[in-house]
């Protein structure tokens, strides 16, 4: 939303306001432009940010549900060969 906005100041200044705003209101303008920037960048650096906690979060368990799975494999498995090997005596 930041970044639509220093975009929209951006395009009217070049079709509105060039040569109309002078003084501090050209400084002003301009000042606003560039808070509305660095805003976007902000929230952009806390999106990326957030998003790498969620697929770390997301690795981590599937690493946990990947090796549960291998735990029960193998508890499985070794049932299997004990009571096979009970039936075979």
């Amino acid at each position: 939303m930041c970044l639509l906005i220093a975009i929209g100041m951006l395009v009217a200044d070049e079709y509105f306001f060039r040569g109309r705003l002078g003084g501090m209101a050209a400084l002003a303008f301009w000042f606003v432009c560039f808070v509305f920037t660095v805003l976007a960048i902000c929230a952009a650096f806390l999106d990326v940010r957030a998003l790498r906690r969620t697929t770390s979060n997301e690795q981590r368990a599937l690493f946990q549900d990947t090796l549960q799975d291998i735990s029960r494999e193998k508890a499985g498995k070794s049932k299997d060969s004990n009571e096979t090997s009970r039936t075979e005596v």
